[in-house]
């Protein structure tokens, strides 16, 4: 049948290819044909959620009173336990009724407080490379992005923010990433102490994405913004049960911090969904109670997937630094391949090697020569793409 064509709306020539999705339909078809490729393109975590989060989800799902619309904003209980999550590991005190309120997931949360509080006119900054819906959520609410480079050190940080702002509006908020994706950048509550002082001064609001918060390494530990002295004041904290708890399908997420600005999400929230299902929200429960060596346990799969991977490839020479956090290596392309760019470079290695990599332009065009591998293939996996990888890398022929 003949479709009748409706032109989109400006806001949707504003957006460009999005590169994950073509690289993502050449593997399917790859594996149409038989293919065996290795993933290491989107950060979905491979392993289930734990088992008892599962049983409480089902306990839950046969009362019948749980199939009706939930709390908006978050089931009482749900907002009590964040609240003592954040109590027991960072020494921070929210009041559950008017500092915390759940999302689904921490990508819509980002989204639609981006609605509220951006529009037309507006700036906003946002380091570079960066998780796309931090750049595009702005761009979609009508506002204009302001790009300047990442850096770990906070006085290099804040020059390039103020670089980056000459002459232009004064910026209305700070996206902030960290650990960082698709970088893996971890910093100190140092840095965050240092940015959150920048930022009062300047009147700049700060959003934190603090999506793994858990999946650290080594002896680092990630701090929470909410852990400055003030923070509360100009700032609000996204974290989501997606990789701590292996989660991600689940959609559940949560926004702290600043009491008005949880209140404009609440607001705009109401417009667009009815809250999440309550089972859901009761696993997230029982999820947020397990004891902290199961969420470790977590994260040592990741780092031994780091260690194997950056090991492996090591052998033919491609040097990759080691993260301390995220579930991702951000890897600078070897020298022989630098000439083809990250999606050239990525579409040679899932064609000849049979693994999927993230190509860095995708992040931005600081990105531009690195490509982003995420560890959520087994070991055996990994050692199998290690193999692959190293053969195309030694054999190309420039």
């Amino acid at each position: 049948m003949k479709s009748h064509f409706i032109e989109p709306a400006e806001r949707m020539r504003r957006l460009p290819e999005y590169l994950f999705a073509r690289l993502n339909a050449a593997k399917a078809a790859m594996r149409r044909d038989g293919r065996d490729v290795i993933d290491f393109g989107m950060g979905n975590p491979d392993q289930p959620a734990d088992e008892y989060i599962v049983d409480k989800m089902q306990a839950v799902i046969h009362d019948v009173k749980a199939h009706r619309y939930s709390d908006a904003k978050g089931i009482p209980h749900l907002l009590k336990a964040v609240a003592h999550h954040y109590s027991k590991y960072y020494d921070v005190k929210l009041d559950p009724k008017s500092e915390i309120i759940a999302t689904i997931g921490s990508k819509e949360g980002l989204s639609h407080l981006s609605l509220a509080l951006l529009g037309p006119g507006d700036r906003c900054m946002v380091p570079e490379p960066a998780f796309p819906v931090h750049v595009w959520s702005a761009v979609i609410a009508g506002a204009e992005p302001l790009m300047f480079p990442l850096s770990d050190d906070a006085e290099t940080f804040i020059n390039n923010m103020e670089e980056a702002v000459q002459g232009a509006q004064k910026p209305k908020l700070l996206f902030l990433n960290t650990p960082h994706n698709p970088t893996a950048t971890t910093v100190s509550l140092d840095f965050l102490k240092k940015v959150v002082s920048y930022c009062r001064k300047q009147g700049i609001f700060i959003i934190h994405d603090f999506a793994y918060k858990d999946i650290t390494y080594d002896d680092y530990t990630a701090p929470s913004i909410m852990q400055v002295d003030g923070a509360e004041e100009l700032a609000v904290e996204f974290i989501t049960m997606s990789k701590s708890y292996n989660m991600a399908g689940w959609r559940c997420g949560f926004c702290v911090g600043n009491v008005d600005v949880i209140k404009l999400l609440g607001q705009i929230k109401g417009y667009y969904d009815y809250g999440l299902f309550t089972p859901i929200q009761v696993a997230s429960i029982a999820a947020l109670k397990q004891p902290r060596e199961n969420v470790r346990g977590i994260a040592k799969k990741y780092e031994k997937r780091r260690d194997v991977l950056i090991e492996g490839l090591a052998r033919t020479g491609w040097i990759i630094p080691e993260p301390k956090g995220a579930m991702f290596v951000w890897a600078p392309l070897p020298d022989k391949f630098k000439h083809l760019g990250s999606l050239k470079f990525s579409e040679v290695l899932l064609e000849q090697a049979e693994v999927l990599v993230s190509p860095g332009i995708g992040f931005g065009k600081a990105g531009e020569g690195f490509v982003r591998m995420s560890l959520v293939e087994n070991t055996e996996r990994i050692r199998q793409a290690v193999r692959q990888i190293n053969r195309v890398v030694k054999d190309y022929q420039v």
